[in-house]
């Protein structure tokens, strides 16, 4: 994938319509109010914001918020399957889901990041007449912010009716939301076929990091890639065979590394029918002269709990009824003496289970292991940019993704519908 794309520097804006694309898919309160919990996502999209108000042009930005479903029927339906009784499933019941994911939350608080008013528009269609008339109407230097896109039935689907009102709201296209340039939606990519389409500030970041990274890392790089499965990361771990010096496995996944290998793994997280496909990936490591770090001890407990009795066996050594939750202490020091010399570390995926305190030991050391290292250090955004935000590490790193599903399918290697539709530079 070329990762020489167009930005907002590249292209006049004075005086046009911008349809900006940002994530704004921000946590709320789980209480019905709509409070945001956390306006990081909001934050992150300031500079491309500011750049393009300052710049005189007229932003139309949208956003997809949660997982709302925009088709009565296809809702009672999912709602059945959950157990709810369909007599009680009313219209007025699908109409409060949605009003829940409204926009209305997140455009008040870009207008008090911004300082100014935020003008919001639209409804269950997105681009309705309310929303074309406000768009019209904008001027320079002017923001508004469109209803949620998942209300309309077309934006999941990339539809091309969609996408092209979305487009006939604005003269030019510009591309923030990292966190969802690996799906192929309306407002992500089907938009790029009816406008000019180039990238903001917050993707050009991720793509000159992570995209620097994989294609000319200052060396030696080394990827530490944790979770739960082996099978969400077979598709990094190889692609990552072809560039790194040294990949580290910690987390869930090691155990079916560990099983593979004839060990023991009790109750351990293990996923049987990866077993081949984990051997084949220490062959061809050891093929390709790359350096796979597995751990040499972990921290077993007796049950998945914060107060569960634990103990620190050798790796393949666990025993029957007890179940690995973090990498023991002779792992963490070898773990941490890879990364003491690296150039660039690539970080995804926590090494235990972290939101306990007890099996957090493992990524804490990790964490702070990169916080003091002169190495360029990508966080590859979900667990692990939580975890050095919790520990407090997050100002030592290099770069913290803000899209966890595309920092990883960027790592995989495939390629990003949300990137691939923007102008080459």
């Amino acid at each position: 994938m070329n990762y020489n794309k167009k930005t907002v520097k590249d292209i006049d804006v004075k005086g046009k319509k911008v349809l900006l694309r940002c994530d704004f898919n921000v946590p709320q309160a789980k209480d019905g109010s709509g409070a945001i919990t956390d306006d990081k996502r909001i934050r992150a999209a300031l500079p491309t914001i500011q750049y393009l108000l300052d710049q005189g042009a007229a932003v139309i930005a949208c956003s997809h918020l949660g997982k709302p479903e925009p088709d009565f029927d296809k809702w009672v339906k999912k709602q059945t399957e959950k157990g709810k009784d369909p007599a009680s499933l009313t219209k007025e019941k699908w109409e409060k889901s949605l009003e829940a994911l409204c926009m209305e939350p997140v455009a008040k608080r870009l207008g008090e990041l911004l300082g100014k008013d935020v003008i919001l528009a639209g409804d269950i269609n997105v681009v309705n007449d309310d929303a074309q008339a406000k768009a019209a109407a904008l001027k320079p230097g002017e923001i508004m912010l469109l209803q949620n896109t998942r209300f309309n039935k077309g934006e999941t689907k990339n539809n091309p009716e969609f996408a092209k009102k979305l487009a006939d709201l604005a003269d030019i296209y510009v591309s923030d939301a990292f966190g969802a340039v690996h799906r192929a939606h309306a407002s992500t990519a089907g938009v790029a076929a009816y406008l000019p389409a180039v990238s903001g500030f917050l993707i050009q970041k991720e793509l000159d990091f992570i995209g620097g990274a994989l294609a000319n890392p200052k060396r030696p790089l080394v990827a530490i890639l944790g979770g739960s499965k082996v099978s969400s990361k077979i598709g990094v771990i190889n692609n990552l065979l072809e560039i790194a010096d040294t990949i580290i496995i910690g987390g869930g996944m090691a155990y079916t590394f560990s099983a593979a290998q004839g060990g023991k793994v009790g109750d351990s997280l293990l996923e049987e029918d990866w077993k081949d496909y984990a051997n084949d990936m220490v062959k061809k490591a050891a093929d390709k002269g790359v350096k796979l770090l597995l751990p040499v001890d972990t921290v077993c407990a007796d049950a998945f709990a914060p107060d569960a009795k634990s103990q620190v066996v050798k790796a393949g050594e666990i025993p029957d009824g007890w179940q690995g939750l973090d990498i023991g202490p002779e792992t963490v020091k070898l773990y941490c003496d890879a990364v003491a010399d690296a150039g660039t570390v690539i970080w995804n995926g926590p090494m235990g289970v972290f939101e306990f305190e007890q099996f957090a030991v493992g990524t804490k050391a990790v964490a702070e292991a990169l916080s003091k290292t002169s190495a360029i250090t990508i966080i590859g955004g979900g667990d692990s940019a939580a975890a050095v935000q919790q520990l407090g590490y997050a100002d030592k790193m290099t770069h913290i993704s803000t899209g966890g599903g595309a920092s990883l399918e960027f790592m995989e290697g495939k390629e990003l519908p949300g990137v691939a539709c923007l102008l080459d530079a």
